[in-house]
């Protein structure tokens, strides 16, 4: 963990190699070490669709810039891409529809989904949650680890920046455990295999809204630092927030991974935090309280079972997924959907769903009052996904399935089927 921390913030009006370059270069002439070795670049890729999801990604342009820059360097002996997407749709499928394949040809890159590779069982000392973890192998081989970043707001963690970027460097098969109540805790225990030499944030154009189909808002700036926890603090101020309100960034001061303090990061560049979050301040990212969606569905969220809190980051996560994609595929699904009620978690109070079904998601949930429904229709899971929950919503309260989608689905099929030939070819199972 670096003892000089700093983060740079660069107006950049847009994906103009030449002006990307130019930050880059600076970041990595204030970093004051050169890469070498085996080196990783892990952008965020979580998903792309190239009909509604065209802004929930690191821009490509940026990330080969980063690669040509890097490759400059003598000491670098290996240089790969890797991510793992979004649970349920084929990493591979974000790299065609996110043009990062192309990138890849382009700038002579591998372009690698860490779920088709090889991985190591490692074990983790600072974690509360997860005592192991299997870490791909591109991380447990890395001697340099750059981290690129999206800005974005996000559903239930507030802000998606270098820390939340960890939940990309989960295998699928273990992307799912913890992800409840217990998220926050589960980004930070994913720190200690996941904790970058340089950060380098595309915040040209930012995200709000669902952060997998996040609507797009130019602010016009690169930021680059050295320490994680310090781009967090930075990026949670520009995004309106006090550090300390961010969980996982206490979180991991709390379990020594460095201050949260502003004052405690040295801030340079051209642009003002102040300036920045001038900008943002207007910005509505409507799910991260679903009270606020202009709907006849009416949300209640209950605690869950392992901290009594707010099950923020489990079944009600999903629910904000599945609706994100429904609404970002047909928007105005979610405002012309037909009255009704969702509940997760273990709700203390009545439930009222009008002349509409009422919906009890995840295996705990439960009500300690009156449900007034038409009828009640409960669907297992803990936590529930949001693809087995868009294969459910839209039936219920007469919106737009994508299941019916005749681009979507093949893709989805034939990438799934691609994937497990990649993995059998790798040994990755």
């Amino acid at each position: 963990m670096a003892k000089d921390r700093w983060v740079l913030l660069r107006s950049v009006e847009r994906y103009d190699p030449a002006a990307m370059d130019a930050v880059v270069k600076e970041g990595f002439e204030l970093l004051g070490r050169r890469p070498q070795g085996r080196v990783l670049i892990k952008p965020n890729v979580v998903l792309a669709n190239k009909n509604y999801s065209q802004h929930a990604f690191t821009h490509p342009d940026l990330v080969g810039t980063v690669v040509d820059r890097v490759r400059g360097y003598p000491g670098v002996s290996d240089l790969s891409i890797g991510e793992s997407g979004g649970y349920a749709i084929p990493t591979r499928m974000n790299f065609k529809e996110s043009g990062y394949y192309a990138m890849g040809r382009k700038h002579q890159v591998p372009v690698i989904d860490f779920n088709e590779d090889r991985y190591v069982k490692v074990g983790l000392k600072k974690s509360r949650f997860h005592k192991t973890l299997l870490c791909p192998r591109l991380i447990h081989e890395a001697d340099f680890k750059i981290w690129m970043p999206k800005l974005k707001y996000h559903i239930c963690c507030e802000i998606t920046n270098a820390l939340k970027l960890n939940i990309g460097s989960l295998l699928h098969k273990e992307r799912m455990l913890f992800h409840d109540d217990r998220l926050n805790d589960k980004i930070v225990d994913i720190l200690e295999i996941g904790y970058p030499d340089l950060i380098v944030t595309d915040a040209i154009t930012i995200g709000h809204g669902f952060e997998s189909c996040a609507k797009p808002f130019h602010l016009g700036l690169i930021m680059i630092s050295n320490d994680p926890i310090a781009s967090d603090v930075v990026a949670a101020q520009i995004l309106g927030y006090k550090p300390e309100a961010v969980k996982h960034l206490r979180i991991a001061s709390e379990r020594g991974y460095g201050s949260i303090e502003p004052a405690s990061v040295k801030v340079l560049g051209d642009i003002s935090i102040r300036e920045l979050a001038r900008r943002t301040e207007g910005i509505v990212s409507e799910f991260q309280d679903m009270q606020k969606l202009d709907t006849k569905i009416r949300f209640y969220e209950g605690i869950g079972p392992n901290t009594n809190e707010i099950c923020y980051g489990g079944c009600m996560a999903a629910v904000k997924g599945s609706l994100g994609v429904i609404d970002a595929r047909r928007p105005g699904s979610i405002k012309n959907a037909k009255e009704g009620a969702i509940v997760t978690g273990i709700y203390e109070g009545d439930v009222d769903a009008g002349r509409g079904v009422c919906m009890l998601i995840g295996d705990c949930t439960d009500v300690k009052g009156a449900i007034h429904a038409r009828r009640i229709k409960r669907v297992m899971g803990c936590p529930i996904g949001a693809a087995k929950l868009t294969t459910v919503l839209p039936f219920v309260f007469g919106m737009p399935s994508p299941m019916f989608d005749r681009r979507d689905v093949p893709m989805i099929v034939m990438n799934t089927i691609e994937k497990f030939v990649n993995k059998a070819r790798h040994g990755a199972f």
